[in-house]
């Protein structure tokens, strides 16, 4: 087995069994193991292995590998374009209620989006792993909250807004 094959299989084991999610984190890990490499190396070596980020089921941005079984889903939404940044995907309104769909493992960080940009529209958000619930203010104005959650919520290629049901 050659030099490079065998970090290869030391990449590919690190990353099936930790949640590793930067390229330091990867080099610190492969460091315990005695393998050091420069940050170009280690990025051609991703590249070659076809590692893409994708989420943890406790919503942390990981990397994963073809054969995880989440990973098809990051491949196929990066490919289409996506807004693989937040995962959002529709909202609809209810009364006082929103409710967000967004693609699985998204929910808590685009809650996390919204709640920080303090938008005077929203009590508070409660987030699943794929939905978000908007409590919101009486009286709230839809277009002013739309319009709010647009700067969040990235333009998606091709439309000159964010998804139709926005």
């Amino acid at each position: 087995m050659t030099a490079r094959q065998s970090r290869l299989d030391i990449i590919k084991a690190i990353i099936q069994t930790q949640e590793i999610g930067s390229q330091e984190e990867l080099a610190q890990a492969l460091s315990k193991e005695g393998v050091n490499m420069t940050q170009a190396t280690l990025s051609r070596d991703l590249k070659l292995l076809k590692v893409v980020k994708g989420f943890s089921p406790k919503g942390r941005s990981i990397y994963m590998l073809p054969e995880n079984p989440y990973y098809r889903r990051v491949r196929e939404h990066r490919q289409e374009g996506t807004a693989i940044r937040n995962g959002f995907m529709s909202v609809k309104f209810s009364g006082q209620l929103a409710v967000i769909k967004c693609r699985p493992g998204y929910a808590s960080g685009l809650a996390s989006d919204i709640d920080n940009a303090h938008f005077p529209e929203v009590i508070g958000t409660i987030a699943g792993d794929d939905t978000i619930f908007l409590a919101l203010e009486e009286g709230f104005n839809k277009d002013t909250l739309e319009a709010n959650l647009r700067t969040i919520v990235p333009v998606y290629p091709g439309q000159t807004h964010p998804s139709p049901s926005l």
